[in-house]
């Protein structure tokens, strides 16, 4: 075990190699406008230089960062339970919950896993329907399920096709999953440019589903551009078969950010990668490729934009949002290189590849958002492990703002943000890379708190289970919550009082 008293000494150590290799440094300027974020539907791997390889071999030997495969965390946190890939062997990718169960996405279906014991979690279901990256969400005896890759029909069944064909499908599915046992898919709606990402805005009898999907082009007839904004979909829980896209509002009427050559290494926004809504507040925050926005949710069927920020220094792709619990705060975070590359090292430095942490000052239609810091972990990686800011949720401490958050194979931190300008980490788990001659696609996808449990979806290595005992975060434990969709924010101490 490893404690968070020697973060400073891997830091020192490995920035001295790391500046003096120049790594990734093409990849990074070239690639964020073009590239797809996030893996795509097969692990990535890439040779790396042999002076690239014996860097990594070196640091593992000296101690710097831990050794193939090794687990290393901070004394305040435990490895209860790993659960390896077992029928879906595609990526593992978000996670949701409701009640004892967790829901695993993986490019070709999803698991459902009974969490009763956190310690050994039991797999109740594995459902194969191939369709990057299924998103999930849940929602009373519904599952949802994002496709953002081209298919020839909305099947469990369906294949690869081009998009450039007008018959491909991409869009939302529906399961019914009041049998843990034995999901059945109910419906299908298509959407414009697929779905990358969802997001649930509950309502009485309905559920709204907010759709990021992005990068439209003339070639596909179902993804022309413009695409400057998302689909809504109406799904009337009682007749989820009737669900259909009701609008597609339009979030960036000049276009959004141009990308490069205007702001080189930019994205130029053509779409949403993720939207966070906070339902007790009406409100909501996207990210948006190359923007970050503000918007107003009372009427979930057209949301409003109240403000809008870009970061043309440090941010190459704003790829989520996370509120904190008093919604004057709000945590995005860039995903540079898309997840595929090797960005938490010295070249690359603290502010790129980061978080952005957001005051939101001022009040309803006039509220803005004000940058106050950049976060990122203070381990650096080796240059085979893809490691950059992603996925998160809120531990529900009353009075203070903590989150857990993965970082691919830079692997879990939860980190406290309470004062915006002075974010600390305050522990962390990871693994060491997978391999030190080749850039393997893995690490930690999800890192969410739930019930006392911080849970981990990782790419490669399956499903993890951490314990957090920390005096800073023991009284979360005391909120238990029935359902946690963590892009749709609950009022932890208001919605799960109990």
């Amino acid at each position: 075990m490893t404690s968070l008293r020697i973060t400073g000494v891997r830091r020192r150590r490995l920035g001295v190699a790391a500046a003096a290799t120049g790594l990734f440094v093409t990849l990074l300027t070239a690639g964020p406008a073009s590239a797809t974020p996030d893996p795509g539907d097969t692990a990535a791997r890439r040779q790396i230089s042999a002076g690239q390889a014996a860097e990594a071999t070196a640091a593992i030997k000296k101690g710097e960062i831990p050794g193939v495969d090794e687990i290393v965390h901070s004394d305040n946190i435990t490895h209860l339970a790993n659960v390896p890939k077992d029928a879906l062997t595609d990526l593992n990718s978000d996670l949701t919950f409701q009640g004892k169960y967790a829901f695993a996405g993986n490019y070709s279906g999803f698991r459902i896993f009974d969490l009763s014991n956190p310690k050994s979690p039991k797999t109740v279901a594995q459902v194969l329907c191939p369709g990057s990256q299924n998103d999930i969400t849940v929602d009373g005896d519904l599952l949802f399920l994002s496709t953002d890759s081209s298919r020839s029909d909305n099947s469990c069944n369906s294949t690869t096709q081009p998009a450039t064909e007008k018959s491909s499908w991409e869009g939302m599915k529906i399961f019914d999953i009041s049998d843990k046992r034995n999901p059945k898919y109910v419906a299908a709606v298509e959407t414009a440019c697929g779905s990358h990402t969802h997001t649930l805005v509950p309502e009485r009898k309905d559920v709204y589903i907010y759709v990021s999907s992005y990068s439209p082009s003339e070639t596909f007839p179902d993804c022309q551009p413009p695409h400057d904004g998302i689909s809504v979909i109406k799904v009337p829980r009682k007749a989820p078969q009737k669900a259909a896209v009701v609008n597609f509002p339009v979030l960036f009427p000049d276009g959004g950010n141009p990308g490069a050559p205007t702001n080189p290494g930019v994205s130029a926004t053509t779409g949403c990668h993720d939207i966070t809504v906070l339902p007790s507040k009406d409100l909501a925050a996207g990210a948006c490729m190359g923007d970050g926005i503000l918007f107003d949710i009372k009427n979930p069927e057209r949301p409003k934009v109240i403000d809008r920020v870009q970061d043309n220094t440090n941010f190459a792709f704003w790829h989520s949002a996370t509120f904190n619990q008093t919604a004057d705060k709000v945590v995005f975070t860039d995903e540079l290189g898309g997840g595929g590359a090797a960005t938490c090292n010295a070249e690359i430095g603290p502010n790129r590849g980061a978080d952005g942490i957001y005051d939101i000052v001022g009040k309803g239609d006039h509220r803005k958002l004000v940058f106050r810091n950049y976060y990122k972990i203070p381990r650096y990686q080796a240059d085979t492990e893809n490691c950059v800011a992603h996925n998160g949720s809120l531990i529900p401490v009353k009075g203070r703002d903590i989150m857990v958050q993965a970082w691919y194979q830079g692997g879990v931190s939860v980190w406290d943000f309470t004062n915006s300008a002075k974010p600390k980490e305050i522990a962390y788990f990871e693994r060491g890379p997978l391999s030190t001659d080749t850039m393997q696609t893995g690490g930690s996808w999800s890192a969410y708190y739930y019930n006392g449990y911080i849970y981990s979806n990782d790419i490669a290595k399956g499903f993890d289970v951490l314990k957090l005992d920390d005096a800073r975060t023991d009284s979360a434990k005391r909120v238990r919550m029935d359902a946690l969709n963590v892009q749709t924010q609950p009022d932890y101490f208001k919605d799960f009082a109990h």
